[in-house]
């Protein structure tokens, strides 16, 4: 949108710019007897002004558009709604996607299931390259980065399965390191969560360490219970790894 308010407001100038310029070519042509040569004109205040003002004033209404268009589409920005917003931490890895839900205390790797209708904040780091989370259908993509968090909220209003992957070159196993989120309505939501709880698999430090092995193709999977402060240790990069000394010792 911005693009395109942008592109009408230049042409506004651009445009006239054009026909002024084939009109005025075609009047002064040699044949044209009626045009007036006038060669002792070297300044006119009233031409100056209208050349200088149109270019200020488009920029400054392309400056305004950017600025407002800028924060409206800010991924970081909160979305307005009635229902309380999931939170999940997203977290890249070679080359597979954690999706840990720290309220609900489950984990998931290359798939995600969010409520229809429901502001969905997501928290990202890299626990490897730099990498970049990308839905298409549902919004902009975020660069995901080692020791910094980036924020992005999207919203899926209707049910379905929207492919997600990965935008930035990563390595080796970049081309196959998709994800699905699945849109599904808050009942069926919480049924998932429940059957979820219901697993044996546990997203501990050493499960953790394993993901971070390279791996290519990993099929999705789910965890019934993390440490919901496992995304904090990953954001300072060593502490799992003095977790999984600890452990054992």
């Amino acid at each position: 949108m911005i693009l395109l308010n942008a592109t009408g407001i230049m042409l506004v100038v651009v445009a006239p710019v054009i026909v002024l310029t084939l009109a005025s070519a075609w009047w002064y042509r040699a044949s044209n007897k009626r045009a007036t040569f006038r060669p002792e004109l070297v300044y006119s205040g009233s031409i100056e002004l209208v050349v200088w003002s149109i270019p200020a004033m488009v920029v400054m209404l392309l400056a305004g558009v950017a600025w407002i268009g800028a924060h409206d589409l800010d991924p970081a920005a909160k979305l307005n709604s009635d229902v309380a917003p999931v939170r999940i931490e997203v977290v890249s890895l070679d080359w597979k996607w954690l999706f840990i839900y720290p309220d609900l205390r489950v984990a998931t790797v290359n798939q995600l299931v969010v409520p229809v209708g429901a502001p969905i904040a997501f928290t990202l780091t890299s626990a490897s390259v730099m990498n970049a989370f990308f839905v298409p259908q549902l919004g902009t993509q975020i660069y995901t980065m080692p020791g910094m968090s980036t924020h992005l909220n999207l919203l899926a209003a209707h049910p379905g399965d929207y492919p997600g992957l990965s935008s930035h070159f990563s390595g080796d196993g970049f081309s196959d390191m998709h994800f699905v989120v699945h849109a599904v309505p808050a009942s069926d939501f919480d049924s998932w969560r429940a059957q979820v709880r219901r697993g044996t698999a546990v997203l501990s430090t050493s499960a953790y360490l394993e993901l971070t092995r390279p791996s290519k193709n990993l099929a999705p999977q789910a965890y019934a219970d993390v440490d919901p402060t496992l995304y904090k240790y990953i954001l300072r990069q060593a502490a799992p790894m003095a977790a999984a000394s600890s452990e054992a010792k």
